[in-house]
């Protein structure tokens, strides 16, 4: 076992099933069939779930799909296929992975990329429509809400720190044609959380009844379960943790089954507008999900050895994971938040049950991404992204490969300097995707490119 995973003094060892809504067989002891249909695991379900083997030739592997149109017996009449556009065999195997791999969906709709997703999703609002947003998104979200929908659909937006206002402020917010909360959680790249019960709780209050959106891309399926804590809608970059190995650009929305009626006009949007995934990236990203659960452990298990490091360095003035309990009072309840928002299988694999109600005092893992204050400022910043050995200084996340970055001058360079002084967003802030190496190397690295650091 993982040094960063000995909670064993602390947690009792829970076994307890994973209630989705997603199985596939019917269980049976000493010959006697029951009824109730069997919930396979979410590790079962990424690897089975939309790659059954092909009827004609017996592949147990999905094969690729290229062509750009298929026959039809006659005018109208075919096999679910028309034009690759509006269907494909592999996009189709690939929305049902994530749908399933999502607890709580029922559809799955795959997108060119994260950012085509976003604005399909914004787009489906109409003209004249007003969103809340969490204040610390994605920059390309931010682009695409003030610069894109803003201008060209009249897009009205309100950004609140939705981590920290209380109650009235945010339905205060709310406006009679405000049709959606925008959340990420945790946000980029402050890692702040937010309380996705609460936050659909005061939607569901106001008569604009506006839907709730989760960016649900930072824990991936495997750490949070958005749709089963109140939200409508969970928005994926598959670009990151859910494809893992940073050859693919894509994005995914995935709904419940009582939103079938907004599956259907996102369906037909994705069809309209076109921004569609190819057959091989689908094909691509449903084998990476295959490994879903057995990556994000690993990231989960070295970025808390890697964030405890941190945590210890005197070239370190702020550690940001919320897996650990921190030192203040404010990531103590961010910790207490994370603990609360985990999935069913995210505990289990830590070894929690449902009477677990306190989170370890040792932390736990909380997916792979970490931010860190350095000791310093731009010039100490840049030198431990210039030292590392196995962290890559490179944009994205998710892959298997260690990758850090500069916020303020990279993924979040779009946002004013005094909008991103208000966020947090400082000359010193780093920000480390944690990959799935030895836990060692990795420890070893990032303290090695904070001692060089600190020679400045």
């Amino acid at each position: 076992m993982s040094p960063a995973l000995d909670l064993s003094a602390h947690l009792t060892n829970g076994h307890t099933n994973d209630h989705t809504t997603n199985g596939h067989a019917n269980g049976h002891t000493n010959g006697v069939h029951h009824l109730k249909k069997r919930v396979d695991g979410f590790g079962t379900r990424a690897v089975h779930v939309g790659s059954e083997p092909n009827e004609e030739t017996g592949a147990v592997i999905p094969p690729i799909s290229l062509s750009t149109t298929y026959k039809q017996a006659s005018i109208g009449v075919h096999k679910g296929f028309e034009y690759s556009r509006s269907g494909n065999p592999n996009r189709n195997a690939l929305e049902t992975t994530l749908a399933s791999l999502e607890s709580g969906g029922a559809y799955g709709l795959a997108f060119a990329s994260g950012s085509a997703t976003t604005a399909t999703m914004l787009q489906s609002l109409g003209p004249n429509a007003h969103i809340v947003s969490v204040n610390d998104v994605y920059g390309g979200t931010f682009r695409y809400i003030r610069r894109v929908a803003a201008e060209n659909q009249g897009l009205e937006a309100t950004f609140l720190d939705l981590e920290t206002a209380g109650d009235e402020e945010i339905v205060a917010s709310f406006r009679e044609n405000t049709k959606l909360i925008w959340i990420e959680s945790p946000t980029n790249p402050t890692l702040r959380l937010i309380d996705i019960p609460r936050i659909a709780r005061l939607a569901r209050s106001h008569p604009s009844q506006p839907l709730v959106l989760v960016d649900n891309t930072f824990l991936s399926p495997f750490y949070s379960s958005p749709l089963l804590l109140g939200a409508d809608i969970v928005l994926h970059s598959l670009t990151k943790y859910i494809n893992g190995h940073s050859d693919v650009v894509m994005g995914a929305l995935i709904l419940p089954t009582h939103h079938a009626l907004l599956a259907d006009k996102l369906r037909f949007l994705q069809n309209a507008i076109g921004a569609v995934p190819s057959a091989y990236d689908c094909w691509l990203a449903q084998r990476g999900a295959k490994t879903l659960h057995l990556r994000m452990k690993q990231h989960g298990l070295n970025a808390l050895a890697v964030a405890r490091a941190l945590e210890g360095s005197d070239g370190v003035e702020e550690v940001i994971y919320p897996g650990l309990p921190g030192n203040t009072e404010a990531s103590r309840r961010k910790n207490q938040l994370a603990w609360n928002v985990l999935s069913p299988h995210a505990r289990r694999f830590i070894g929690a049950s449902e009477s677990d109600l306190a989170p370890p005092p040792t932390g736990f893992p909380f997916s792979g991404m970490i931010s860190f204050r350095i000791r310093g400022g731009q010039a100490e910043a840049d030198k431990f992204l210039t030292s590392t050995r196995l962290f890559t200084l490179a944009e994205s996340l998710g892959g298997v490969e260690s990758l850090a970055e500069h916020p303020a001058q990279m993924t979040h360079g779009s946002i004013p300097e005094a909008e991103r002084a208000v966020l947090g967003i400082g000359a010193n802030l780093v920000r480390l995707s944690v990959g799935v190496e030895e836990e060692e190397d990795l420890v070893e690295d990032v303290l090695q490119a904070v001692r060089a650091a600190m020679l400045l």
